[in-house]
């Protein structure tokens, strides 16, 4: 089966370069690329376009004009220009496993909507990734012999305990599963589902601009409103988030407002999304 990975990015072309390194590392191979630009920088331009001879997986760029955050216009232009059947969502900051491709479609099902998480890489860890002293596929493996370090660099961060590492459908797994018992969120840097699904509820609901819900938790009550399912990757689809100073978000709560009028009058496919 043939998966786009869908990478939402803005401007950050060393963190890009190195996803694609980490996706040149992949344990599955069927896969294109698909970078959503949320702009329309000529250095990212070339930057792909660099990439492209490259690598040996397809790399599809989409762009649009830079007039301030829409990142749901970009993942929506993302999804029309992909040829996979099957969806991934990451971020343009997050660097993947060597199994992250194989083990979302370990757990992929019609109806599932498939989430893991991420770990929160703090400035040292950073900065030796950016710097290429380090690559993802020996942090990953070290992961457990680093673990007390990497969480000391993160401790603004938390989360890193996400990093460690278990087999889907393993003895480990299967007890989690057993004994959960809260729901488990959907996080948008790190999704995946059959593309029917994300066209069943429109795409991603451009209505909303840049509130902070658009990306997530917008997606997971209209997903559950048609009858899909979230299945939780969590130690088995594995990311690290590279790390940046955080701004205060800066967008019309009157948006969420609306996200909720919409859940409250169940829209679950939304107006302003794929289709218009």
């Amino acid at each position: 089966m043939k998966v786009s990975v869908i990478i939402a990015v803005y401007k950050d072309i060393e963190a890009l370069n190195l996803i694609f390194d980490s996706l040149s590392r992949q344990t599955y191979k069927n896969f294109e690329v698909v970078v959503a630009e949320d702009g329309d920088s000529e250095v990212m331009l070339e930057a792909v376009k660099d990439a492209q001879q490259k690598y040996e997986f397809d790399i599809v760029h989409t762009r649009q004009e830079d007039i301030g955050v829409r990142k749901s216009k970009s993942q929506n232009n993302g999804i029309r220009a992909s040829s996979g059947e099957y969806l991934i969502f990451i971020d343009g900051d997050c660097l993947l496993y060597s199994n992250f491709i194989e083990n979302h479609l370990a757990l992929s099902g019609e109806k599932s909507i498939v989430t893991g998480r991420r770990v929160n890489v703090g400035p040292k860890y950073s900065q030796a990734l950016r710097e290429k002293n380090i690559n993802v596929s020996t942090l990953e493996k070290s992961f457990l012999r680093k673990y007390f370090d990497i969480k000391k660099d993160a401790k603004e961060e938390r989360h890193s305990e996400e990093g460690f590492l278990i087999r889907p459908f393993g003895v480990i797994h299967k007890l989690m599963i057993k004994l959960r018992k809260k729901e488990f969120p959907l996080l948008g840097c790190n999704m995946s589902f059959y593309k029917k699904a994300i066209e069943d509820i429109n795409g991603f609901d451009e209505g909303l601009g840049n509130s902070a819900m658009a990306s997530d938790t917008d997606l997971e009550w209209r997903f559950k409103g048609l009858g899909y399912r979230v299945v939780s990757a969590r130690y088995i689809a594995n990311e690290f988030h590279l790390y940046h100073k955080r701004s205060p978000q800066e967008y019309d709560r009157g948006l969420d407002i609306q996200m909720m009028q919409n859940r409250e009058n169940k829209v679950y496919r939304c107006i302003d999304g794929l289709t218009k």
